[in-house]
């Protein structure tokens, strides 16, 4: 299923807070847009998983994305592991994303920073043909997207580019 721009974030509202104006033009020109979350956010101080799932879904409409799903990771506690590695590989293949967009690789939580490098080298690794990844008990070909960007949300940080 093939995706111009697909976005990660370590919780709901991650995305749309970093990258929702991003998001917003691509589905304005057309292009087709789906986020992934990892997490429910489940640990987070203020609201709870029902609520940000809630709120997932209502932004989802508001922004007119063609896809989300939750990887259900836990949240404050999902490693750079070979399972957690499968499912964004997993994911990255359904999809088959030109551009992917993630947390930054340095950011003052660290599930977002950990969120980064695990997309970030599960992009690569999505690419390798003998790793074998299953979707539907079918085995996924291979898709390497042919970018990768991460989104900020230190105000600390001084970005690259603004869209």
């Amino acid at each position: 299923m093939k995706t111009d721009l697909l976005a990660f974030g370590a919780h709901p509202d991650d995305v749309e807070l970093s990258a929702g104006g991003s998001i917003a033009l691509h589905v304005k020109a057309g292009k087709r847009v789906g986020i992934i979350d990892l997490t429910r956010g489940e640990l987070g101080t203020r609201g709870s998983a029902e609520l940000r799932d809630k709120e997932a879904k209502a932004s989802s409409a508001i922004l007119g994305i063609a896809f989300r799903e939750n990887l259900e990771m836990m949240d404050g506690l999902f490693e750079i592991d070979e399972s957690h590695l499968l499912k964004v590989i997993a994911a990255i293949r359904k999809y088959q994303p030109e551009i992917v967009i993630c947390n930054a690789i340095s950011d003052r939580h660290p599930d977002h920073a950990r969120a980064s490098l695990m997309v970030s080298r599960a992009c690569f690794l999505a690419g390798l043909r003998k790793l074998e990844s299953k979707n539907n008990g079918v085995v996924q070909e291979a898709w390497r997207p042919k970018a990768v960007y991460h989104y900020i949300q230190d105000r600390h940080i001084k970005p690259d580019f603004v869209l």
